[in-house]
């Protein structure tokens, strides 16, 4: 392995310590008792009190027998005044010439400290005469030496500049990003947030929380290519899940009144702005509900998360503000296509539909049936102008295999999909629980998979015979917890709301 001049410098200061008897890597506890922010928070009860902290060495001024330094922990970053006359330290095996607090200083702090240690302060808390609250150390404690450089973000009037913010570096090393770049780990605070609130919500309405398999042998509940793998002692084709859906509405078929999952989906598809090949989604199910209030239940749910994750419902996203306050609007999917293009589809045949396709842009190929084409029409023209939270509602019976036909509107079903910055953020049903009606709309998926629709559902054998047992009336929804984080969050891409998202092989 090639080393640079920095790392090669590392190492021998790693060496060095080694040689003072000093463990670099020490293994005991080191106990803290104080982290950066609650200092700064609460100076005036901890003002002249002793502190226990620990964290990476991020800054160095070095001035002859005193130093300023900044220790990062896991809240935030906090100074450290250091003197070569206050320090305390073990005395290194050998040590003669000078003190052990003088070798300490002179040597270990000046010279085989770099930037990315971690390090232990025991010290006071005060306040300089620049009036910024620091730690007045009286011992250090090597605890981790970091044998590659971090990269330095330098800042001008509150701006970072020059510093590590290549988007593939950052999403490789994430590592490295949350170290050196502001706000990149309140994302995922926020991230953790969200879904801790949504549990709060289910558990609070009585809903269980349940685990279903990944691994399945029919990829089923969606309309997605799935992930294919091989399982040796079974000798069968396995598929990693594209979603819960199924396997949930087993147990409601068994008596469990709301059942969720918060888990990862799989689905070998395209990778961009808004698509991972894995992504985590909740999906809940509750007996004796409807579409209708799902939709209220959605709308509650989403403003108690923003309220909970930003203090209020209004979330800044690019150049819009979105608002999660309910209510939101409720739009028939053909009412959105005609007002985004003028075309009214009600009542037209797939032909028609093909050649409005056609007339507004949408490429088309023979393998699209009627729903798809509708799908491909309203994703082309009118999703991406739906920016504040608007559910379509109303599908078509051709785009929604699960879902109960409309009790008024024929041709439609019972479903909507909920809009926001323009991306669908959740997708939810009046599930289907007529067996019959169910087994002839896998039918007519296994045709257009004969048409070469790769995305087309197959036929689920043992959720036919979970349903002829008998499924009560049932709500459903699915919700993107990546697109939820993106919109909570402002971020422009869901690659900034994952911690690893998928990237490819990285060039040796």
């Amino acid at each position: 392995m090639e080393l640079s001049e920095q790392e090669v410098i590392r190492r021998q200061s790693l060496q060095a310590l080694r040689d003072l008897g000093i463990n670099p890597y020490p293994a005991e506890e080191y106990p803290v008792n104080a982290i950066s922010t609650v200092i700064k928070e609460h100076f005036n009860d901890l003002e002249g009190k002793e502190v226990q902290i620990a964290g990476r060495l991020m800054s160095r001024r070095i001035m002859g027998k005193a130093s300023f330094c900044e220790v990062q922990d896991s809240k935030g970053r906090i100074q450290v005044y250091v003197s070569r006359d206050d320090i305390q330290a073990p005395v290194p095996e050998g040590a003669v010439a000078e003190t052990a607090e003088q070798q300490m200083y002179n040597l270990v702090f000046k010279k085989l400290l770099d930037i990315g240690d971690f390090i232990g302060i025991r010290g006071i808390v005060f306040r300089t005469q620049m009036g910024e609250i620091s730690i007045h150390a009286k011992e250090l404690k090597v605890l981790a030496k970091s044998l590659r450089p971090l990269p330095i973000v330098k800042y001008k009037d509150g701006v970072a500049y020059d510093g590590f913010n290549d988007p593939e570096q950052r999403y490789r090393q994430r590592y490295v990003d949350l170290i050196v770049n502001e706000g990149v780990k309140d994302t995922f605070l926020k991230r953790a947030a969200i879904i801790r609130t949504m549990r709060q919500v289910f558990d609070e309405a009585g809903y269980t929380e349940v685990e279903t398999p990944i691994l399945q042998q029919i990829a089923g509940g969606a309309a997605a290519r799935p992930f294919i793998t091989h399982h040796n002692t079974l000798d069968v084709d396995m598929y990693l899940r594209i979603a819960t859906e199924l396997y949930l509405k087993r147990l409601i078929v068994g008596g469990f009144e709301g059942v969720y999952e918060i888990g990862r989906n799989f689905r070998n598809e395209g990778m961009d702005r808004s698509h991972n090949p894995e992504f985590t989604c909740v999906e809940l199910y509750v007996s004796y509900k409807d579409y209708n209030w799902m939709m209220t239940f959605t709308e509650q749910l989403l403003e108690r998360i923003a309220i909970a994750v930003n203090g209020t419902t209004k979330v800044k996203f690019g150049e819009h503000e979105i608002d999660f306050k309910a209510p939101y609007r409720r739009l028939p999917i053909l009412d959105a296509i005609k007002e985004k293009t003028g075309y009214d589809l009600n009542g037209m045949s797939e032909d028609e539909i093909r050649e409005v396709a056609k007339k507004v842009g949408v490429e088309v190929d023979p393998s699209m049936g009627k729903g798809k084409l509708i799908d491909e029409i309203f994703g082309e023209t009118a999703e991406g102008t739906f920016i504040q939270p608007t559910f379509i509602i109303d599908y078509p019976v051709e785009m929604s295999p699960l879902t109960k036909m409309h009790r008024t509107k024929e041709g439609m079903t019972e479903r909507f999909e909920l809009m926001v910055g323009g991306k669908e953020l959740a997708n939810a049903y009046s599930e289907l629980n007529d067996p019959i009606d169910q087994y002839n709309r896998f039918v007519e998926q296994m045709k257009l998979a004969d048409k070469g629709d790769n995305e087309a559902m197959i036929i689920d054998r043992d959720f036919m015979r979970a349903l002829e047992y008998g499924m009560p009336p049932t709500s459903g929804i699915g919700i993107g917890i990546d697109r939820l984080a993106i919109c909570m969050t402002g971020q422009p891409s869901i690659q900034e709301v994952l911690l690893f998202p998928t990237m490819k092989p990285e060039a040796v």
